[in-house]
């Protein structure tokens, strides 16, 4: 037998409770993570249980015309979503049960759930928050027609008072969506091998959306904390402080990639639109593109002609190139600072290039791998710029709209050639063209506050805690702060950091750097410490000597460096070789190493501006001579 809705708007059965007007479903009081199309199919099928509910019906009803590109997937995914949560079967249903080419019903008990009545038999006014004593058992003629009155009144009341909130409400959905964050794409292929195209899929569509400057999109490092969370979107925006949440499905099978997206006002958890994409393999840029174009759409953001160029320019791609490439691109994105995985990402992208030579973010992403083996000493500096270099000028010839590619041409600008004019314009560059790409505004602030460039640096700084809550960001923020010479600001920073990751070796070091800088030598030494228990870096202990020497120790700060200059020689950079020295007053070698360091181009510019230990040099002409010569006063 049917059930009709009921005015409480509460089913229950079993231990569950549907709160129709809430829009909650709740086990045992606890709310449970079903919304949007599934909660409005399993409170359709409860108020007709008993009852076959054919596919058309729910088709009209919850997907109209034009809101849907394959129903018949998006039904069957909400459907078994409702089990999931429901802990139901489609082989030995207890609540809902599939009829083949026809629909589903509901076959378990349901019943209304009241709301519980207030004491001494008073009945609750819902129009007036008061109660009303009921009539009395015999009434007169004129009461009885004077309670008809009042209660048409009373309905008309509710009825305007309904639609004023209707109208209201109806308003408040329309809510300006002026930031976002993807959540981890699901992989339903059933196959975990497939892990890292639902992967792969989430940061190429984060990528494409932070092409639109009107649109704050949250970095990927931020939401991959996210994947497989029991917690509420809700919660989940706050967190992130975003106002809409993306979220849905990944399918490769065969020769066809399917995704399927849904929409959800965050602040409500209300949702907003669904659509799925079934496209064949070699169009994935393509589906991409459309998805980044539906979504920005929907939120109504502001896209520029050319930012809209820019997400829907795509063309067919080898499968083969496209699987490389975003293997290549995790293998980056999470162990960029480990040598063996660079070396990994830099082959998968070589793989990418071989079966589709003219695939752009393949030579991008290759350029990166270079870059980062620099940086970590997996491949000499000169070898590797040089290599980065030509990977670039490909990829820009290829196509000149990608952010991430000026991001890294503005780092080889700055770190490799010191042109401080080409890497300014890089990084200004990028930002241009991919405004929510935390990357770039990292790499700006860190390269405008070595500049001496602080209220600007201090801007970006103040972008990417919009855009990127992880430690990347953190290192970012420390460095930028130890790059000005801020140090009250730095010990903050780093100490936001160290929360993220209380084993974070630079961190450890920024602190030390930081109390070292004001004057809190003992605590500087511990931090040092620290940072000397998790990385094997000739820099630290030069740094806790430097604090030794400073504290007056100087005979156990001299015994420390004679031991690293003994055993460092053959494997420590020029740099550090001239920060042993300068630790131990021998300013002449000290200088002849920071001179081979910048013949040799292993110098990083920020540190012979920015650090303590060759403070000592610093009324050293030829140190001067050194700092023109790397375009610096």
């Amino acid at each position: 037998m049917a059930t009709q809705p009921l005015a409480s708007g509460r089913l229950r059965f079993d231990d569950f409770e549907l709160d129709v007007r809430a829009g909650q479903l709740r086990r045992q009081g606890v709310r449970l993570r079903l919304r949007g199309q599934p909660l409005q199919i399993l409170e359709i099928l409860l108020e007709r249980a008993g009852e076959v509910v054919t596919r058309e019906e729910l088709q009209s009803r919850i997907w109209p015309a034009n809101t849907f590109v394959d129903f018949e997937h998006s039904l069957h995914n909400a459907v078994a979503r409702i089990r999931e949560v429901l802990g139901d079967s489609a082989e030995n249903p207890r609540y809902i049960e599939t009829l083949p080419r026809r629909g589903y019903r509901y076959i378990g008990p349901v019943e209304d759930s009241p709301v519980p009545p207030a004491g001494d038999e008073r009945v609750a006014d819902a129009n007036k928050g008061v109660s009303i004593a009921p009539p009395p058992k015999q009434a007169s003629r004129f009461v009885v027609v004077l309670g008809a009155v009042s209660l048409c009144a009373v309905v008309a009341l509710g009825l305007l008072a309904w639609t004023m909130r209707w109208h209201v409400h109806a308003k408040a959905a329309v809510v300006p969506i002026h930031s976002i964050a993807v959540l981890p794409l699901s992989n339903l292929s059933g196959n975990p091998s497939e892990e890292f195209f639902s992967d792969g899929m989430t940061d190429q569509l984060i990528t494409d959306l932070a092409q639109v400057g009107s649109l704050r999109v949250i970095s990927r490092t931020s939401v991959i904390q996210y994947k497989g969370t029991r917690k509420s979107l809700p919660e989940i925006a706050r967190e992130l402080n975003v106002d809409a949440i993306v979220e849905g499905s990944v399918i490769r099978s065969g020769q066809r990639v399917r995704v399927t997206a849904q929409l959800l006002e965050a602040r409500t958890d209300q949702h907003i639109w669904a659509e799925t994409f079934d496209r064949d393999q070699g169009d994935v840029l393509k589906l991409q593109g459309e998805l980044a174009g539906a979504i920005a759409q929907q939120v109504r953001a502001q896209i520029t002609p050319a930012q809209q160029e820019q997400i829907g320019r795509a063309d067919t791609i080898n499968p083969a190139a496209y699987d490389a490439y975003i293997k290549g691109r995790l293998y980056f994105t999470t162990e960029f600072n480990k040598p063996d995985s660079l070396i990994k990402a830099q082959h998968l992208f070589e793989e990418s290039i071989r079966e589709e030579p003219n695939f752009a973010l393949a030579y991008a992403g290759l350029a990166d791998t270079y870059v980062y083996q620099a940086f970590t000493g997996a491949m000499p500096k000169d070898q590797a710029y040089g290599a980065a270099k030509k990977a670039l000028a490909r990829a820009l010839e290829l196509d000149d709209s990608i952010g991430e590619a000026y991001d890294t041409l503005g780092a080889l600008s700055a770190g490799f050639e010191w042109d401080w004019d080409a890497a300014d314009r890089a990084f200004s560059r990028a930002i241009a063209l991919a405004p929510s790409y935390s990357c770039a505004h990292e790499d700006r602030a860190v390269f405008l506050a070595f500049r001496g460039r602080r209220a600007e640096a201090l801007d970006e700084i103040a972008k990417i805690d919009q855009l990127d809550t992880g430690t990347s960001s953190a290192y970012s923020e420390s460095q930028a702060y130890f790059d000005l010479r801020d140090y009250p600001d730095l010990i903050e920073a780093s100490r936001r950091g160290l929360i993220l990751d209380p084993k974070d070796s630079s961190q450890h070091y920024f602190l030390g750097v930081g109390y070292e800088g004001t004057g809190r030598l003992q605590e500087a030494i511990a931090e040092y410490r620290k940072a000397m228990e998790t990385a094997d870096d000739p820099r630290l202990a030069v740094a806790l000597a430097h604090a030794w020497a400073v504290a007056g120790d100087k005979g156990k700060a001299e015994k420390m460096l004679r031991d690293l200059e003994n055993n460092a020689k053959a494997m420590t950079s020029p740099y550090t070789m001239a920060t042993i020295y300068a630790g131990l007053g021998q300013n002449d070698r000290a200088l002849e190493s920071l001179k081979r360091a910048c013949l040799e181009k292993s110098l990083d510019p920020g540190w012979i501006t920015s650090d303590l230990l060759p403070d000592g040099l610093r009324s050293d002409p030829r140190f001067q001579v050194l700092l023109r010569r790397v375009g610096l006063t």
